[in-house]
């Protein structure tokens, strides 16, 4: 977004950057009762939404996902494990390699899961055609900001 000219750029009200932050933030909120009952974090929830689609991933494939480092991303995995829903194994072909594989109990989380989407969306309030161009600036953004 290009300052208009003449105007402070400087100016807090004018910023396109603290608007996505907080409402950022205020999503990962609305997450947080819909979630409840399944005993997972927004985080988790999203491992768990790759692995429903893909039933095993690397590490590696995890965190290019979810631009995610190894360091957020190792615990979260852990935790996931320790609950019963992941397992954690080292490849057969590179044994640097770890394969998060979805387990049973990971599985059945999805049929618990599957209103949470629309949940949120009401939540949201937004349309669905409105909801898919905001997704879409979005991943725009995330491209031009892409290394």
């Amino acid at each position: 977004m290009k300052p208009e000219a003449g105007s402070d750029s400087l100016l807090f009200d004018k910023q396109i950057c603290f608007p996505l932050y907080s409402a950022a933030n205020a999503v990962v909120r609305a997450y947080k009762p819909l979630l409840k009952d399944l005993d997972i974090t927004y985080l988790q929830y999203m491992v768990l939404m790759l692995l429903w689609e893909e039933s095993n991933l690397n590490v590696k494939q995890l965190g290019e996902r979810l631009r995610l480092d190894s360091g957020t991303l190792t615990p979260l995995l852990k935790r996931l494990d320790a609950k019963g829903l992941v397992t954690r194994n080292r490849s057969e072909i590179d044994e640097r390699v770890r394969i998060i594989r979805i387990t049973k109990p990971g599985l059945a989380l999805k049929a618990k899961a599957r209103q949470i989407p629309e949940q949120l969306a009401c939540t949201i309030g937004l349309s669905t055609s409105k909801g898919r161009e905001f997704k879409k600036l979005c991943e725009q953004l995330l491209a031009a900001l892409a290394d």
